[in-house]
């Protein structure tokens, strides 16, 4: 087994949360993990971007190189768009469909989505809109988990257990929307 996985997205929508969950769910699957450095996430509102690799044997590099990466988990599309040349053919992209527009020049919405259908396999989804219709405002990233799960190749029941520990200090409700989040993401995806 090996999956190598860019998370992507502008500081602040929750990147490293996804990171964490997958790791801790990672290390119960007895995976191998190496995680490069995350740039961008001392601005909130700047680009932040992670290699996370998972293997069933040792991994050498950190780094995930052009047409290398089985899946790009992006909290928003342009971002997507940016690391698609880092994607395998074949690969998966599991975005958010609402545009975090940052910068004064951002590209109309819909000339994103025109690239990003040309992926051979794309999930996009309004999970912002998703998290508040379900009483979860504040877990759109763990809805975009929840979808990216099949492609991710963990399974399912591990993800909800790496929730529990990760936010377990945060408390019974803060564990119980993150879980109820993670099946919202399960269930748009098919």
């Amino acid at each position: 087994m090996k999956t190598d996985i860019i998370l992507c997205g502008v500081g602040g929508q929750g990147i490293l949360s996804i990171a964490t969950i997958i790791g801790e769910a990672a290390i119960k699957e007895n995976l191998y993990i190496k995680q490069a450095e995350v740039h961008g996430m001392s601005q909130r509102g700047g680009d932040v971007q992670s290699n996370l690799r998972l293997s069933s044997q040792p991994i050498a590099s950190d780094l995930i190189g052009h047409g290398q990466a089985d899946v790009i988990i992006s909290m928003e599309p342009m971002e997507a768009l940016r690391y698609l040349p880092f994607l395998r053919k074949g690969g998966w992209v599991i975005t958010s469909a609402h545009p975090f527009v940052n910068i004064p020049n951002y590209p109309e919405p819909e000339a994103i989505y025109k690239d990003l259908a040309t992926v051979e396999h794309v999930i996009m989804l309004e999970i912002e809109k998703l998290a508040k219709d379900n009483g979860v405002p504040r877990s759109a990233n763990v809805i975009l988990l929840g979808a990216a799960q099949k492609a991710l190749g963990i399974e399912y029941d591990k993800l909800e257990d790496a929730i529990r520990r990760v936010f377990g200090r945060k408390g019974e409700s803060v564990v119980e929307a993150n879980i109820k989040a993670l099946a919202i993401g399960k269930e748009a995806q098919q």
